[in-house]
Order: C-alpha cells, then sequence, then structure tokens
C-alpha cells in the first residue's frame, strides 16, 4: 500500500455484526489482463488500503525513534557483561525496483524496532541454537531479518511479537540453506530430513521408550534446533488453532521443497503451469498466515478457512514468491547448475529469450498481484468484520514489505540488464 505505517491513534473500528455475513466462495473469472491497471506503482483498491486497524500497544512496545534506519550488520564482539553489541545505525542501500513490477512503496521500517530485532534476532541465533558457524555470520547479517520483518509487520504490538515472526523466519531459511541449496543442501535424502525437522513443529507423541531418542535428535542440527526454538517461542503467543495452521502451512512448504528436489534429481524441467503449482507450496505463505499472531489478535479459524480468504492468502504468497525469483534471478543465473525460476522456466517451455522471458514473468506477478488485491478487497466488502479487515489489511503490508526487503537488499540481490 502506500503507506503500510500503522499509528497507534488511528480509530477504533466497529464492533463486528452479530453474526457474521456468509462468506464468498473462490470466484471463476479469469485474471484480469496485464494492461487493466498499468504497470508499476499504484493505489490499492479501496477496501484493502483504506481498511482502518486499531492499534493498541502493549507495555513494552518499542516508540518510533529518530529519522535514519538502523539495519547495520550486527558484530559478534560482546560487552563485558556478555551482551551483544548493536553498532551505530547505518542506512540500508537503495536498490532500483523492478521496471514496470506492480508494487507499493511503503513507509521505512521503524529504526528503533529494526535494531532492537537485529540485536535481539543474532543473540537468539548465535547463543540459543547456534544456527550458523561464525564463517556464515557475514551472509546472517547481510541478510537484514530485522529490517524485514519490522517492514512487513507494521502492527506488530510489541518486539516480542516481532520476534515471533522473526524466529521463524530464520529457522525456515536455515532448513532451506542447510538441507536444500546453499550450505550443503541435496535432495538426495530430502524427504527424510525434512520429515524429522517437521517433528520439531508437529511433536511426535511416541512411546515412553523411544520419545528420549525423539527428543534428543532435535538438538542434532541446526535447522532442528532452530525449528524447536522457534516453534517454542511461537506457541507461548499462538492460539492452539493459529499454531495448527502455521503447522499446516509448513508442511505444504515442505511438500514444495520436496517436488522441487524430484525435478532436480531426474533434470526434469516442468511446464510454466507446473512449475507455478510447486511454487504456490514452495513460498512465502507461512509468513503472512501467521500475520494475526504477530498482530496479537487472531482471526477465527473458521473466517481464515474458509475458500475466500484462503484464496486471498494463496494469491498472496505466490505473487511475493515470484518477486523472490524475479530479484534473486541474477544472483541464480551467476550459480553453478540449474536454478528452477520463473523467468528460466518459461524461456526453456515457451522458447523465449532470457530477456522476453523475464519481462513475461513480470506480467506474471502483476496479474497475480491485482487479482490478490481486488478478491481481497471483494472478500472485505462481503465479510466486514474488524479481524477479517484486519488481517487483510496485514497480509497487503506483508506483500508490500516482502519487495520492499527485496528491492533494498543489494548485499543479496542486483538486477539483470534487460532495459
Amino acid at each position: 500500500m502506500p503507506d503500510s505505517g500503522l499509528s497507534p491513534g488511528q480509530p477504533s473500528l466497529p464492533d463486528p455484526p452479530v453474526t457474521p455475513p456468509p462468506l464468498p466462495g473462490p470466484p471463476t473469472l479469469p485474471f484480469p489482463p496485464a494492461g487493466a491497471a498499468g504497470a508499476g506503482t499504484a493505489a490499492a483498491p479501496a477496501g484493502v488500503a483504506d481498511i482502518p486497524v486499531p492499534v493498541t500497544p502493549e507495555p513494552g512496545w518499542i516508540p518510533r525513534g529518530p529519522s535514519g534506519l538502523g539495519t547495520a550488520s550486527l558484530s559478534l564482539a560482546r560487552h563485558p557483561e556478555g551482551a551483544l553489541e548493536a553498532p551505530a545505525p547505518t542506512a540500508p542501500a537503495e536498490g532500483p525496483a523492478i521496471p514496470g513490477l506492480y508494487h507499493h512503496p511503503v513507509a521505512e521500517p521503524d529504526p528503533v524496532r529494526v535494531e532492537e530485532v537485529s540485536l535481539r534476532i543474532k543473540a537468539w541465533a548465535v547463543d540459543e541454537v547456534q544456527a550458523f558457524p561464525p564463517e556464515w555470520e557475514d551472509q546472517f547479517d547481510g541478510f537484514s531479518v530485522g529490517r524485514y520483518m519490522v517492514a512487513c509487520h507494521p502492527d506488530a504490538p510489541t518486539v516480542d511479537h516481532l520476534m515471533a515472526a522473526t524466529r521463524l523466519m530464520v529457522a525456515e531459511n536455515a532448513v532451506d540453506d542447510c538441507y536444500c541449496e546453499d550450505h550443503g543442501g541435496s535432495p538426495i535424502g530430502l524427504g527424510s530430513r525434512l520429515l524429522l525437522a517437521h517433528t520439531a513443529l508437529d511433536p511426535l507423541h511416541t512411546t515412553a521408550e523411544y520419545a528420549p531418542d525423539w527428543a534428543e535428535s532435535l538438538h542434532s542440527d541446526a535447522p532442528r534446533r532452530a525449528y524447536r526454538s522457534a516453534m517454542e517461542y511461537f506457541v507461548e503467543l499462538a492460539t492452539p488453532s493459529q499454531s495448527d495452521r502455521y503447522r499446516h502451512d509448513m508442511a505444504r512448504l515442505h511438500l514444495g521443497y520436496l517436488a522441487e528436489a524430484a525435478w532436480a534429481e531426474t533434470e526434469h524441467v516442468p511446464e510454466v503451469w507446473e512449475y507455478l503449482a510447486m511454487r504456490q507450496f514452495n513460498n512465502f505463505r507461512p509468513c503472512p498466515t501467521i500475520t494475526d499472531t504477530v498482530g496479537g489478535y487472531e482471526l477465527p479459524a473458521d473466517l481464515h478457512a474458509s475458500p475466500a480468504m484462503q484464496r486471498v492468502i494463496a494469491l498472496a504468497g505466490n505473487a511475493t514468491t515470484i518477486v523472490n525469483d524475479l530479484y534473486s534471478y541474477t544472483k541464480e543465473q551467476r550459480s553453478p547448475g540449474l536454478h528452477l525460476n520463473l523467468p528460466v522456466v518459461i524461456a526453456e517451455r515457451e522458447g523465449l529469450s532470457e530477456q522476453d522471458a523475464y519481462l513475461k514473468a513480470v506480467e506474471v506477478h502483476n496479474d497475480l498481484m491485482r487479482t490478490f488485491e481486488a478478491e481481497a478487497a471483494e472478500l472485505a466488502a462481503a465479510c466486514p468484520v474488524p479481524t477479517v479487515l484486519r488481517f487483510l489489511k496485514g497480509v497487503a503490508a506483508w506483500v508490500d514489505g516482502n519487495h520492499y526487503w527485496h528491492r533494498t537488499n543489494t548485499y543479496r540481490y542486483s538486477l539483470p540488464s534487460f532495459w
């Protein structure tokens, strides 16, 4: 949205109706044409951007600090008391947005919160779960996860709420890197590794004889340590329904990992629609699905599980994942081996040049984004319940914050020279 920052002074929403209107099912209309709303930045449709959100800060909320961004990498140097030191605040490098990409600018994330989350997450990663060896420290810092999560969750009432999302993000990336990709990952045996790691999120219920062996296994590698600890923190804030929802979406994520791994083992380049099906599972969906937990409220289970809401969440996850494909394209092209992403699959399957395939992938993203916004607005109008409205606004803020992080993270990403 043009301004996804949320102010504690915004008016409260009206009380919900006693009997909420029925939720519509997923529409059957095709996606709108790519040129329907123009390219580049634009305002969101009414019903999403204009949804007022009540925010009541809890004790411990960190107020907005002075101007300037506190997003420097953190040093492992310690004070005599043993605390990690935070460096002087510095601004992130500003990268260009992809030309023609439909997106919304966001307010710069609160620098005080960014610095606090960055400090806490590194302390957790280093001291509590040993998520990475010292030689990976620059990559951890370059990820800028504190800035990422503060940008994506502007309505989080406390830093503790932000930390719940931040730990899960770091844990998910530890699994992706160590099991699947950059740091020793392999498609061979991935199913077994993912299954055992998933039990750190969805506990094994077994006999007294074998439970200790399972419990010990949760400390055996960095991904499982990170999953176990992050989930323990998360369930302290989440309701049982929210926790189970997250486990479900993580199972979806792991299924997507396995599909991609199967293609890698057989050197199969999927059809474009097959690739998009895989990316609906191997995507960011677990992140926006917890937006209410991070916001300190709950979207009731029946409203979250409705077909219309599930379609909106899926579209948001799909659009944000194609953003990742587009911004990481250059990095992946420079890496050894074939990395599947949407431009690569379009080029291979539709016989297009690299440039034309990339530009078509931008159009796919834009179609997904416009459909997400239109259907979120339709759902907001059909079911104007305060928690539904707030959740939809939170998901939209996550979509915009995700693009902001990809655009500004020049440590990780750069654009191809197609323009």
